[in-house]
């Protein structure tokens, strides 16, 4: 077994979702759930057969984030992983919706930050292990509470 890390490559200003669905149909069903969350969302989507002629599946309302996130589940390589990148929306408003797609298994991170994509390769394929979304904590905060805090009573 060898493990890679390969890097999302992706502009600052994109959102990714990453996640492992179970069936070719998914690009059809997450397409549908993308593209009813809201008329301006542009987005583009990739998924990566794990059976069959093992082809990358690919759909989308824009012709450049649909390609990025092809090359990206190219580079990443695992069976029945998709991607997705997001313009003029966030994930926080699809999230759920992707979820909810049958064929859904997993949402490894929905993120702007840099994410790089831990992999592990066999004599069968490969498979993600998981992500490093982000870079390390810097320190600590003030604990905030913000709406939630109850003022104290004298």
């Amino acid at each position: 077994m060898a493990l890679k890390v390969v890097a999302v490559d992706k502009a600052e200003d994109l959102n990714v979702i990453l996640g492992q669905a179970h069936h070719i149909k998914s690009v059809e069903d997450i397409h549908v759930a993308l593209a009813g969350s809201g008329p301006r969302l542009r987005f583009g989507l990739a998924f990566c057969e794990a059976s069959g002629p093992c082809l990358v599946r690919r759909s989308g309302n824009d012709e450049g984030l649909v390609e990025l996130a092809t090359a990206n589940a190219i580079a990443i390589g695992a069976g029945h992983c998709f991607v997705v990148f997001l313009r003029e929306g966030d994930p926080v408003n699809v999230l759920n919706q992707i979820k909810q797609v049958p064929e859904v298994c997993r949402i490894y991170c929905a993120t702007a930050n840099p994410v790089q994509v831990v992999v592990a390769e066999t004599d069968l394929g490969r498979g993600i292990l998981g992500v490093i979304d982000g870079r390390r904590p810097a320190g600590t905060s003030e604990r905030l509470l913000g709406a939630l805090a109850v003022p104290k009573q004298q």
